[in-house]
């Protein structure tokens, strides 16, 4: 069997393509059960987050990635020809380590950003729950979640972490106008809207307002965080109220387009006013950027704010990939163990199964008043034929065909010294 990841992210490709391949949670039980029935695949687990859509796959052989990759593309639609020139791929090892990785922070946008392990948890509870997730996966994922524990007790690779949400106030903080004299529109009510939330209120905020599909949602985020909430219908009715507008929803098409922006800032007498689309797929058409008092910025973008952070962790990253490097060792091994011992549970299968054969023959011949000594010898001479007769005939046919690879095996594996005259 083969332990396969393919996928893509926000480094491999851009938002426009990931945005095709994104699934909300209400569509992985269906593409779980895609994965899970494609050939040669055993077992499937997905990654979807804003930053990536990742399939970690059991397979026979690696044509069963061909499948995966092939399923994919039709995932893209009309992009699908193009997915194969941004799409990545690791084998065993390497697949496990690229999960490690994802796990500790390492892969993604903002270094040792820590929502990805609850992310990865997710995932892998949904295959799980689906019943695509096999035993050599589940292994997988709880690696995973040991070796990121480790790495971020280890090293200072969670110290002080920064999420994409925090990585979007810091940027309206110090390029826009300050958060003190601003009202933002926090529009969702997932966990990167939470934290946005709780990052605006620890910088002082002046005004928060938090709109969302389920209003009850959004009053219970609005009230932890000193916020007004608003049903969706109403944010063009106040969208002009705010400077920064922070966007996170599951929603497959924008929910706020040129129109809304045209509408706020006529309110606004054209004062700028900064838009940060968090969400894959993108909440915010594209087109509002090209609007002249408005600046919009998406997950790609967040890219250059984030440099900073990543070379102050650079050191912390370094000691945790050598913890990763340690743990793939580990896991391969612990695998390679189990692979190479079912021909030993087969082999002890076979000879418990001989042992109780011979052993109930004895007993009988014992209650039929046969002598002990003879039915003790009777015991011991024909369980030590059954055990040996089948290596016996094998080693036998090896030594008729010059197969001296499997007699030289067999001599470790029996403790015999070589025959120099053999």
């Amino acid at each position: 069997m083969k332990l396969l990841v393919l996928g893509i992210n926000h480094q491999t490709a851009p938002v426009s393509l990931r945005e095709r391949v994104s699934f909300p949670d209400a569509a992985l039980p269906r593409a779980l059960a895609e994965l899970r029935g494609l050939d040669r695949v055993r077992e499937a687990a997905v990654l979807s987050t804003c930053n990536r859509t990742e399939v970690y796959a059991v397979a026979e052989d690696e044509d069963g990635g061909e499948s995966v990759a092939r399923w994919l593309a039709r995932q893209a639609g009309e992009e699908g020809a193009s997915l194969q020139d941004y799409l990545y791929r690791h084998v065993d090892a390497d697949a496990a380590r690229h999960l490690f990785r994802v796990a500790t922070g390492l892969d993604s946008l903002v270094l040792g950003e820590p929502q990805i392990l609850g992310q990865v948890k997710q995932a892998w509870a949904g295959a799980r729950g689906t019943g695509s997730l096999g035993a050599q996966l589940d292994r997988l994922f709880q690696h995973a979640f040991t070796t990121a524990k480790r790495a971020r007790t280890d090293t200072l690779i969670g110290a002080n972490p920064v999420s994409v949400a925090s990585a979007a106030v810091r940027l309206a903080q110090e390029s826009f106008a300050p958060l003190e004299d601003s009202t933002v529109l926090l529009v969702g009510a997932g966990e990167t809207i939470e934290l946005a939330a709780r990052h605006l209120s620890q910088a002082r905020v002046r005004r928060l307002l938090v709109a969302n599909r389920t209003l009850l949602h959004a009053q219970e985020l609005a009230s932890r965080h000193g916020g007004v909430a608003l049903p969706v219908a109403d944010i063009r009715q106040h969208l002009g109220e705010a400077d920064v507008v922070i966007s996170a929803t599951a929603a497959r098409e924008p929910v706020l387009g040129v129109e809304h922006f045209t509408h706020a800032l006529s309110q606004r007498r054209h004062r700028p006013m900064l838009a940060l689309d968090l969400a894959v797929p993108r909440d915010i058409a594209p087109a509002v950027g090209d609007l002249r008092d408005v600046y919009l910025y998406t997950v790609d973008d967040l890219e250059r704010s984030v440099e900073d952070n990543r070379r102050s962790r650079r050191d912390a990253a370094q000691a945790a990939e050598a913890i990763i490097d340690l743990q793939v060792g580990r896991f391969m091994e612990g695998e390679a163990v189990r692979a190479g011992s079912a021909p030993v549970r087969r082999l002890r299968a076979h000879a418990e199964a001989a042992r109780e054969e011979v052993l109930g023959r004895a007993r009988a011949r014992l209650a039929a008043g046969e002598a002990p000594d003879e039915v003790l010898a009777y015991l011991a001479h024909t369980l030590t034929n059954r055990v040996l007769h089948t290596p016996t005939v094998a080693l036998r046919e090896a030594a008729a065909n010059g197969d001296r690879e499997l007699l030289r095996a067999a001599g470790r594996l029996f403790g015999a010294e070589p025959d120099p005259d053999a």
